[in-house]
């Protein structure tokens, strides 16, 4: 469906969906008070500790820490994408969803997504009838069920097969080309691009075929052919076998990127359904966002040649800016001559289930493939792995992983990570002395801070979001505490949607950085008395903001005047606040 969802209406589904209605339906619930309660259906336990709340709209687990709203929970039960997850809960509530932009009617999706599924099915059934290609199946391993369970067809030699039965007019002939289908030849006259190959079907994520891979039987060339990018098709974008995986797997511990459809159905013949495909193309950005929404463990297999190694390091180059703590990156290289398909094959499940728990982390890989092309036996060699290094740390984003990270590069270099990070060139080493100083005293002043308030204020604002109603913004300008900008937004947010419930604001910062761990705090318990007033509570902890703010501001301007920066205008100003 075309055009972007309204954010007002996510507020709106959000705030009036029954999320003990949805996750009722697919979790025993039990009364507890106020809430409800279950085991956690996201990791094992025996004593329930998930919780389900109708009065702010979501649920959340103190075992594993799952947590999120009505459309959250059937992302990660349901195995679904946002916009899935809308269009679920929407027709659950017997509502349309909206849309801000159409530059296509949905009903010309519909027809193009219907006609991509009934040449599926002529392709299934010709397979049927193909001895060659039943023949091909049986020698590749793949059985009946395999094939079944993948939509695999074939389509008949012949150049107008799809074209005779689909093409009767000029508007089908238009989506056998929005499809990919059919070739326009310069003479203006058309093809079929599918002929004689055995079919893959490509689904996006509601299981709709979108495109479809093609193999030749024999030696003709290209050996696999894919459908163009069309209004339906994203080569970019889609992984083949992750729908299929979804299926298969109720939890999703791994994903393991392989680089051919048959490596694919092979392992999946095999007993293993957590292997998905890229579609003729490098590793994106968009793939490793997919991947990272189903699991935090990814590992890419490819093949033990030098084209394998190529391929590997295109794929670390892009992960780079996809890792942080929590996320584990393995790079699997088969012996030479083998791919998935065929080790699998000869060895059984168990030794490529092996592989891949023994392959190569990310760091380890980057730092050996670096390694490879200098002589640390010498200064100058090492000199230039930091050099070689340093393009590729400044894509990793800051935290835990990047500093570990450079530990490892340190001991290989022979430096402190302190002297590595300088050498690599950090931004803070290219400021001015004067502004190094003051950026010294500014991460001195702010660690003597009291997040703690910040903290409660946010918790405060997500339990009860009417409270932030009159509150005075402006008393936050100029006060740097960990989480005062997420606050700052969060009582905009409120301001100008007053309608708007705990669910709804988790749902604004669902993919915000420094919103991940909201739903921990609007878990917290907080007074809901008659006696107690949020708001007041609130503008309490602004006015404590406040006052921090101007101590540190006092003390900031102490430490200048130590050390003899301290200009007039500053001077004056101390002496004001004092």
């Amino acid at each position: 469906m075309a055009g972007l969802i309204p954010q007002d209406f996510i507020d709106d589904l959000v705030a009036r969906a029954d999320i003990v209605e949805v996750i009722g339906r697919r979790v025993q619930l039990k009364k507890a008070g106020r809430e409800f309660k279950a085991c956690c259906p996201f990791h094992d336990e025996k004593t329930p500790s998930f919780t389900v709340s109708p009065a702010k709209g979501f649920y959340h687990c103190f075992g594993c820490g799952a947590h999120g709203t009505a459309l959250g929970f059937l992302m990660e039960y349901d195995h679904m994408d946002f916009p899935e997850a809308v269009e679920s809960l929407a027709q659950t509530m017997g509502v349309e969803v909206p849309r801000n932009e159409s530059d296509r009617p949905s009903r010309r999706y519909d027809e193009l997504f219907s006609l991509t599924g009934k040449v599926e099915k002529d392709w299934q059934r010709a397979l049927k009838d193909s001895p060659a290609a039943i023949e091909y199946l049986k020698k590749r391993g793949i059985d009946g069920a395999t094939a079944s369970r993948f939509g695999l067809g074939y389509a008949p030699d012949g150049w107008s097969n799809v074209l005779d039965r689909y093409g009767k007019s000029d508007e089908a002939i238009d989506r056998l080309l929005a499809t990919g289908l059919v070739i326009r030849k310069d003479n203006g006259r058309h093809y079929d691009r599918f002929r004689d190959r055995l079919m893959f079907p490509i689904r996006d994520a509601r299981g709709r075929t979108i495109g479809f891979g093609g193999r030749t039987l024999g030696d003709g060339e290209p050996k696999y052919l894919n459908s163009p990018e069309t209004v339906l098709f994203h080569k970019g974008r889609e992984l083949y076998g992750l729908w299929e995986a979804r299926q298969a797997l109720r939890s999703i511990d791994r994903l393991v990127v392989v680089e051919g459809y048959m490596d694919v159905v092979a392992l999946a013949r095999n007993g293993i359904d957590f292997a998905v495909a890229t579609l003729g193309t490098a590793t994106t950005g968009d793939h490793l966002n997919r991947l990272f929404r189903l699991t935090e463990d990814v590992a890419f297999c490819f093949d033990g040649d030098r084209a394998g190694s190529k391929a590997a390091w295109r794929a670390l180059e892009t992960a780079l800016p996809h890792v942080r703590e929590g996320r584990q990156i393995r790079f699997v290289f088969l012996p030479d001559g083998e791919d998935p398909d065929s080790f699998v094959n000869a060895n059984g499940a168990d030794a490529f289930v092996k592989a891949v728990d023994d392959g190569i982390a990310l760091s380890d890989f980057l730092i050996a493939e670096l390694s490879a092309q200098v002589d640390l036996g010498t200064v100058d060699g090492r000199a230039r792995l930091a050099e070689l290094a340093k393009p590729l740390v400044s894509k990793v984003p800051a935290g835990v992983y990047r500093d570990l990270l450079l530990d490892s590069l340190a001991d290989t270099v022979g430096l402190t990570s302190e002297r590595l990070e300088r050498s690599l060139g950090n931004a803070e080493e290219r400021q001015s002395p004067g502004a190094r100083r003051a950026t010294a005293l500014r991460r001195k002043v702010a660690s003597t801070g009291r997040p703690s308030v910040v903290r409660r204020a946010i918790t405060l604002l997500l339990n009860n979001p009417h409270a932030g109603d009159k509150l005075d913004v402006e008393k936050l300008a100029g006060i740097r505490r960990p989480g005062i900008d997420l606050l700052h937004r969060l009582i905009e947010t409120v301001q100008h949607e007053p309608n708007i419930t705990t669910a709804g604001l988790l749902e604004r910062w669902r993919h915000d950085e420094e919103g991940r761990h909201l739903g921990k705090l609007a878990a917290s318990e907080v007074p809901d008395g008659d006696d107690f007033d949020a708001a007041a509570e609130l503008d309490e902890c602004l006015n404590q903001l406040v006052a921090a703010g101007r101590r540190d501001r006092v003390d900031f301007l102490i430490e200048k005047q130590r050390v003899g920066s301290l200009d007039e205008e500053e001077l004056a100003e101390l002496r004001e606040l004092r």
